[in-house]
């Protein structure tokens, strides 16, 4: 199967989203292994980079010339799409795939728009009149949801709201992260047959629990996984902390979160506990240096992940976990589907940080429960969220689609590819 991968432009990317190109090529590297041709496209922005860069697994990633080589101003990357678009078809012109799969709203419209010029073109050739290619859709986040967690919606994501539903309605299949992810793009109005459940991934060869491990405090640490945001209810944790003196709290921020690290550290203030509340730069620990997250989530007693609003990511919850770290989060988005309440960490209700403080400090408190929910949990991640798990599960979505269907390796029961029929 000849398989493209399209992102969308970094500066389309929400915090939550951020991740999609490292999920990208641990997807690709997964089929790949499966024997299948990956390509991911993503648009210039390194005039230092090749045009075509072939990974030792196998994957080759192909930079579109789509507007100026490098980083452009958010407000100017929405009309470059329709050139991305353009670019891609020219190139699927050359090289036609089996099928597309195009991540967040960006990505998708830039296929989409490729996708209709490819029709178009077999049009004129008198060729059939259906689309050549079917297109999966990812989302990650929604427009909808920073309508509902923000004040007055700005016309830029109004029109990014409409577009994202053209798309959840037109694509040939949507993959949903969450249950979460399945109820919005169910009052988007996606046809419910479409939709395919398969989770996030995660690279155990990279986050296990035996490695590296940084320094560790004279306190106990409790670490912040997931997205900086107002959203994201680490205020709740920093709360918290008044009701567990014997803890250090560590949060990760990027350089696009200063405002609200500014207001975090005031929170903190304000609290008495910002002496306990450890601001890190994020950068130190992307993927660019592999080993520096493994080895600050190893130095971890527990992780948290305490959003008050889904649907969320829960790619960093399952990292936690795959380094055997017990996690509490709330009952909020994918970490949900994630944790096991009770087997593999905690579920607290948002914004209470009286039930998150207990939470924390009954894991710290209890060694052999500790221990346990550290270990079910890097076992669960072993054993339902690796990427050559998610490849396949992704493999027999694309197969279902092909007008000659394709037979797969089963090597995953069939309920785990469900719909939401």
């Amino acid at each position: 199967m000849r398989i493209a991968l399209v992102s969308p432009p970094a500066e389309l990317l929400t915090a939550r989203e951020r991740g999609f190109a490292g999920d990208l090529r641990s997807l690709a590297a997964g089929l790949a292994g499966r024997e299948h041709e990956v390509v991911i496209y993503t648009r210039r922005e390194d005039s230092a980079r090749p045009e075509r860069e072939r990974l030792s697994s196998g994957v080759v990633i192909r930079q579109i010339d789509a507007g100026p080589v490098g980083p452009v101003p958010e407000s100017q990357v929405s009309p470059l799409l329709g050139s991305f678009g353009q670019a891609l078809a020219a190139a699927w012109r050359e090289d036609l795939p089996d099928v597309i799969h195009a991540y967040s709203w960006g990505g998708g419209l830039a296929a989409a728009a490729a996708r209709r010029q490819l029709r178009e073109t077999a049009l004129i050739g008198g060729g059939p009149s259906e689309a050549p290619v079917p297109l999966v859709q990812t989302f990650g986040a929604f427009g909808a949801e920073q309508r509902r967690g923000a004040g007055p919606v700005s016309p830029g994501l109004a029109n990014r709201i409409q577009l994202e539903v053209a798309l959840a309605r037109s694509s040939d299949a949507i993959v949903a992260r969450s249950d979460d992810e399945i109820e919005e793009l169910t009052r988007m109005g996606a046809p419910r047959d479409r939709v395919r459940m398969i989770p996030a991934g995660v690279d155990t060869a990279r986050f296990e629990p035996s490695g590296p491990v940084d320094p560790r405090p004279s306190v106990a640490r409790v670490l912040v996984v997931g997205e900086i945001s107002p959203l994201s209810g680490i205020e709740t944790m920093i709360a918290a902390l008044r009701g567990l003196p014997e803890v250090e709290l560590v949060v990760l921020a990027g350089p696009g979160d200063i405002d609200e690290v500014e207001r975090l550290r005031k929170g903190a203030a304000h609290l008495g506990v910002v002496d306990r509340t450890d601001f890190r730069d994020a950068t130190e620990y992307d993927d660019a240096v592999p080993e520096a997250r493994p080895r600050l989530l190893r130095s971890a007693d527990a992780a948290v992940c305490v959003p008050w609003r889904g649907p969320g990511s829960a790619a960093a919850v399952l990292e936690a976990m795959a380094c055997g770290v017990p996690v509490v989060v709330t009952a909020v988005g994918p970490a949900t589907d994630v944790v096991v309440d009770g087997v593999t960490g905690l579920h607290v209700a948002p914004r209470r940080p009286d039930q998150l403080a207990d939470a924390v400090r009954s894991l710290l408190g209890d060694p052999v429960r500790h221990l346990g929910f550290g270990v079910a949990g890097a076992d669960r991640v072993r054993s339902r969220y690796e990427w050559t798990r998610v490849a396949a599960d992704t493999e027999r979505v694309y197969a279902g689609l092909l007008p000659v269907p394709v037979l797969v390796d089963e090597e995953v029961p069939d309920e785990v590819d469900v719909t939401t029929d």
